[in-house]
């Protein structure tokens, strides 16, 4: 019945084939028993092609149906049955279409704003090693310079050391020529 139910409401208005199949799978779960709207769509879409005008088609559906024991009122109630089942379906299709919005689109905003801060807290860190880079970098080039002037002053008291030390030394070593000369 499902196939005739496709063909009847979703086969010439070029609908989602998904959604078709889904609501008139429901529209067949819940097909009340006996001849009511469903048959009488049907039975109606078979004189409509055979290129009856509406309004007579509609009589025919319905005279035919009357023999069977529907009337109009019972046509009307199991049409706004139908209606009922498909706005069951809406709900739940609703209900399915947040649920899927909320763990797949929200989901990944999370994600994405987790991401997003993750990033400045990198961006912070990559800042202060820069920062890190550049004070050791100004460091190691004001080292060079430093290194020179603390050798030339080391070696100026070297020199300084070594000249005084000869000095002495030589004071002492002419006082010692003096005394062994003179004493």
């Amino acid at each position: 019945m499902q196939s005739k139910l496709k063909s009847i409401f979703g086969n010439h208005h070029g609908l989602d084939e998904r959604s078709i199949n889904v609501l008139t799978k429901a529209l067949e779960n819940a097909n009340l028993p006996g001849f009511d709207y469903l048959e009488f769509k049907q039975s109606l879409a078979a004189l409509t092609q055979m290129n009856m005008d509406e309004a007579m088609a509609i009589k025919s559906a319905f005279a035919t149906a009357s023999t069977m024991g529907l009337t109009k009122e019972k046509l009307l109630q199991t049409a706004d049955h139908y209606k009922k089942v498909l706005m069951a379906e809406k709900a739940e299709f609703s209900k399915a279409l947040q649920e899927n919005l909320r763990s797949k689109v929200e989901g990944k905003r999370l994600e994405v704003e987790k991401l997003k801060k993750q990033v400045e807290e990198f961006k912070a860190k990559i800042r202060e090693l820069e920062e890190g880079i550049t004070k050791k970098q100004a460091v190691i080039d004001t080292a060079d310079e430093q290194i020179q002037a603390d050798k030339e002053r080391i070696e100026a008291t070297g020199e300084a050391f070594e000249k005084t030390l000869q000095s002495l030394m030589n004071q002492i070593q002419m006082d010692i020529d003096h005394i062994q000369q003179n004493l």
